[in-house]
C-alpha cells in the first residue's frame, strides 16, 4: 500500500471504530487483505482479529463472506457492526434462522452493493442455492474465522470445515482467502494452510501472550465449593464464567451459587435453545453475574468485561484452556484465570474422551490431555509453559505479565539437576530418538513394556540408570527441558522426544541446570485484589453504566454493543458534551456517536454543570495500548424436501423413532425445515392456531396440548408442529 492509502486506512479505522491506532499485528494483516493476498493470521483472543477483516470489507468493493461456526458468535458481531452504520443492511447473517422474506432481503442488499459483510455457517455456505447465488454477485474475499476447526489436532475439530476449499472453488476459485484463529500449535497451523491450499499465504503470528491475565491452579479438594464461593464473593458485581464438563455439574453448581446469594445461571446443550438464548442475553446485559457452562458456551460469546474465568473441571486440551481463559479481560482490564486440578478428574476425562474413538483419535486425545496435566503440575512460570506450547519463547524475568501467575509469585525451591539432565538426554540419544516421554521414563526407572522389549532397550546397560528417582521427578524434569529448549517434540509423530542443538551441546559440555520441585499444592495462594480498573470520575462512570443498561434494554442489544467499558471510562475522564467530542472518545467513532450518543452527552453536560466540573482544555484522545451420520442424513433429507415416511424407510426407522431423532435435533439447537411436509397436513388457519397455542403455553408438553385441543389433532401431528415451532422460534 502507498503512504496515502495507509493514511486513508487509518482515517477509516477512526471513522468506523473510533481507534487512532491499530493494535499489534492488526495493521499488517489488514494491509495484506486490502492488497488481495491470501492471508493467515494467528492472533490471541482479545487481539482484535475480527477488525482485520471487518475494516477491509467495509472499504473494498463487493461483499466479504465471513465463515463462523456458531450462530451466537456471528450474531454478536453483526449487532456490534450495525452499531457503526445508519444502514443495518451493511452486515447480514445468512443461516437457517431466516424466513423466506428475510433471506430475500439479504440477497437483495448484497445485489445492490449495500452489504459489505455476510456472516455464514459452513453448513449454510455449502447449500446449492447459496453457492449459486454467491457465484452471481461481486465478492471481495472470504474470511474463515476459528480456522483451527479444520484440523483434527485442533481443540474443536469440525468435519464440515474440511470441505470449505471445495465450496470456495465452486463459488470463485480466485477469491482471496483469509484464515484466522486464536489458538493453533505448529501442527494445527500446517493443517490449516495445507487444507485450504494457501501455502503461499502471507502469514502473521501475533504473540499468544495475554499480559493482563493472571493464571492460577489450585488443588481440587472437598472444600472446592467453599473456595469457589469465597473467590466470587470477593469480586462482587463482576462478570465471570465457570466451566465444567457435565450438564449435571452445571446444574448442581448453579444451585449452590444461587443459595449463597450469587446471581448465577446455567448454560449447556441440554437446555432448550430459547432458554440458552435468554441466559446468554442475561449475562450480556449484566442481569446475571456468573454463567456456569459446559465448554460449548465460551466460543459463542463476546463480552469484553469478563473479570474471571474458572475451570471447575480441567479442559481436554491446552488450546481449549487458552481459548476459554481468553474470554477474560478482553477490554484490557485484569482477568483472573483459576483452575481446580485433580488427577482423578483427568482419569475420568480420559475415559470419556477416548470412548468410541479410533486408535489414532484416542492417541491424539490422550496426547492433548497429557499437556493439560503437564501445565497443571508444572511449578515453573505458567505463562512461559503456555507460550512454549504454542511455539513462543518467553522470559518471565523481563516479559510482559511475567509475574502474573501463582508459580512466579510463590516460587518453589530449586535443586541442581545437571547429572539427571545428562541421563535423560543420553538415553534419548542412545535410543535413536524413537520414544515418547512415557517410554523414556520407563527406560530410566527400569520398567519393561512391550514397546521397550521390541527395541531390546531392556537389554542395554543404561536401562534403569535413574532408579533412584521416581517417575514424577523424571516427568517434571522432561517438561522443564522441553520449555528450556533442550528437547523438542516431533510435529509429524507428535510426542516423540528429540534433542535440539542446545541439548546436544549440553551433552558434550554439561552445565548447571536448576529444576523446580514438583507441586504439592499444600497451600492455596491468596491472590485477591491483583488489579482493579479505575476511571477519573467513579460517580459519573456509575451513572454512565446505568444509562447504558437502560439504552441497551430499549434497543434490545447487549450493553457493550452500545459502548464498551473502556469507552465509558474515557468519557468519565474527558467529559464530552457534544456528539463531535464523543466521536473522539476511545472506541466510539462517528457512527456510534451519532447512533447512541445523544443521551450520554446530555447526561454528561448536566453532570458537568451541576457539579461545577472543570473540563480538560485539551480534548486529547488517548491511544490505548459429531453429530451422528443419521442426524446428518435427516437434516440433509429435510433440506431436500424428501417426505418423512421416505426418510424413515430409507433408514429402517418407524415414524415414532424418526420423530424422536428430529426432536433431539431441534432441541439441540439445529434448525429443521419441515414446512413442505406440514403444508400437506395443516391448512393456514390450523398452523396459526397451533402457533398461537405454543407461543402462549407455559409448557410444550404434548399431553397438555392434547387436552387443550380435545382430540382435534393426533399426537403425531402435534409433535410434528412442535418440531417446526422449536426450529423456527427457538433456534
Amino acid at each position: 500500500m502507498t503512504k496515502a492509502q495507509t493514511i486513508e486506512l487509518k482515517q477509516a479505522l477512526k471513522r468506523y471504530f473510533g481507534f487512532d491506532q491499530f493494535k499489534g499485528l492488526q495493521e499488517e494483516v489488514t494491509k495484506s487483505i486490502m492488497d488481495g493476498h491470501h492471508t493467515f493470521a494467528v492472533m490471541p483472543t482479545g487481539g482484535g482479529k475480527s477488525l482485520t477483516y471487518q475494516l477491509p470489507a467495509l472499504l473494498k468493493e463487493g461483499t466479504a463472506i465471513v465463515v463462523s461456526p456458531l450462530i451466537a458468535l456471528m450474531k454478536n458481531q453483526v449487532d456490534a457492526l450495525r452499531g457503526i452504520s445508519e444502514n443495518p443492511g451493511i452486515v447480514h447473517l445468512l443461516n437457517s434462522t431466516l424466513n423466506k422474506t428475510e433471506t430475500r432481503q439479504v440477497k437483495e442488499d448484497i445485489r445492490n452493493g449495500i452489504t459489505k459483510l455476510l456472516y455464514v455457517a459452513p453448513e449454510s455456505l455449502k447449500k446449492e442455492e447459496n453457492v449459486e447465488f454467491l457465484r452471481s454477485v461481486k465478492l471481495s474475499f472470504i474470511a474463515i474465522d476459528e480456522a483451527h476447526c479444520i484440523s483434527e489436532w485442533g481443540h474443536d475439530f469440525r468435519p464440515e470445515y474440511g470441505n470449505l476449499r471445495k465450496i470456495i472453488d465452486e463459488i470463485n476459485p480466485n477469491l482471496p482467502i483469509i484464515a484466522l484463529t486464536a489458538t493453533a500449535t505448529k501442527k494445527v497451523q500446517e493443517d490449516i494452510l495445507k487444507n485450504l491450499h494457501i501455502q503461499d499465504a502471507n502469514v502473521f503470528k501475533a504473540s499468544f501472550n495475554r499480559p493482563n491475565l493472571f493464571y492460577e491452579v489450585r488443588p481440587k479438594t472437598k472444600d472446592v465449593d467453599k473456595e469457589l464461593i469465597k473467590f466470587i464473593k470477593q469480586r462482587e458485581g463482576q462478570s465471570g464464567i465457570i466451566y465444567t464438563l457435565s450438564r449435571k455439574s452445571v446444574e448442581n453448581l448453579v444451585q449452590i451459587l444461587q443459595v449463597n446469594g450469587i446471581k448465577a445461571i446455567p448454560y449447556h446443550a441440554g437446555l432448550d435453545s430459547k432458554t440458552r438464548s435468554k441466559h446468554q442475553d442475561m449475562f450480556l446485559m449484566n442481569e446475571a453475574d456468573v454463567v456456569v457452562a459446559t465448554i460449548a458456551f465460551g466460543m459463542g460469546i463476546d463480552k469484553p468485561d469478563v473479570r474471571f474465568v474458572i475451570h471447575y473441571d480441567m479442559p481436554k486440551s491446552l488450546e481449549s484452556y487458552y481459548q476459554e481463559t481468553g474470554r477474560a479481560g478482553r477490554d484490557g482490564g485484569i482477568g483472573h484465570c483459576l483452575a481446580f486440578y485433580s488427577y482423578k478428574d483427568i482419569e475420568k476425562l480420559e475415559k470419556f474422551i477416548t470412548q468410541n474413538k479410533t486408535i489414532a483419535e484416542k492417541e491424539i486425545a490422550t496426547a492433548l490431555l497429557n499437556e493439560v496435566v503437564a501445565y497443571a503440575e508444572t511449578s515453573i512460570s505458567r505463562r512461559q509453559f503456555l507460550l512454549h506450547y504454542f511455539g513462543e519463547e518467553f522470559d518471565p524475568a523481563i516479559g510482559e505479565g511475567g509475574d502474573m501467575d501463582d508459580n512466579v509469585r510463590n516460587p518453589k525451591k530449586k535443586i541442581e539437576a545437571k547429572d539427571e539432565v545428562v541421563k535423560i538426554l543420553s538415553i534419548i540419544d542412545k535410543t535413536k530418538e524413537i520414544y515418547k516421554s512415557k517410554e523414556v521414563i520407563n527406560t530410566l526407572v527400569g520398567k519393561e513394556n512391550a514397546l521397550i522389549k521390541s527395541h531390546n532397550t531392556d537389554k542395554q546397560d543404561f536401562f534403569g540408570i535413574g532408579k533412584e528417582k521416581d517417575e514424577h521427578f523424571w516427568m517434571a524434569l522432561i517438561r522443564q527441558l522441553l520449555v528450556a529448549g533442550y528437547l523438542k517434540k516431533q510435529i509429524e509423530n507428535y510426542g516423540v522426544l528429540q534433542l535440539t542443538d542446545k541439548g546436544r551441546a549440553f551433552l558434550k559440555n554439561p552445565q548447571s541446570f536448576l529444576m523446580t520441585e514438583d507441586h504439592k499444592y499444600d497451600e492455596a495462594v491468596s491472590t485477591a485484589n491483583i488489579g482493579k480498573s479505575a476511571a477519573a470520575d467513579e460517580k459519573l462512570l456509575k451513572m454512565l453504566k446505568s444509562l447504558r443498561q437502560d439504552v441497551s434494554r430499549k434497543k434490545g442489544v447487549p450493553p457493550y454493543v452500545i459502548f464498551q467499558e473502556p469507552s465509558l471510562e474515557d468519557m468519565a475522564l474527558k467529559y464530552p458534551t457534544t456528539i463531535e467530542e464523543l466521536a473522539k472518545i476511545y472506541g466510539v467513532g462517528e457512527g456510534k456517536a451519532r447512533k447512541y450518543g445523544k443521551p450520554f452527552v446530555e447526561l454528561i453536560a448536566k453532570y458537568v454543570e451541576e457539579n461545577d466540573i472543570i473540563r480538560p482544555d485539551d480534548f486529547i484522545v488517548k491511544s490505548t495500548a459429531s453429530r451422528s451420520a443419521l442426524k446428518i442424513f435427516i437434516i440433509k433429507s429435510t433440506d431436500r424436501k424428501i417426505p418423512l415416511d421416505d426418510i424413515a424407510a430409507a433408514k429402517g426407522l418407524t415414524m415414532e423413532e424418526l420423530l424422536k431423532e428430529m426432536e433431539q435435533i431441534v432441541y439441540m439447537g439445529t434448525k429443521l425445515n419441515i414446512d413442505y411436509y406440514l403444508d400437506e397436513i395443516f391448512d393456514e388457519e390450523q398452523l396459526e392456531e397451533l402457533h398461537d397455542y405454543f407461543m402462549e403455553a407455559e409448557s410444550d408438553k404434548i399431553n397438555l396440548a392434547m387436552e387443550e385441543f380435545e382430540g382435534e389433532y393426533e399426537e403425531e401431528e402435534l409433535r410434528l408442529f412442535r418440531i417446526k415451532f422449536i426450529s423456527d422460534i427457538a433456534n
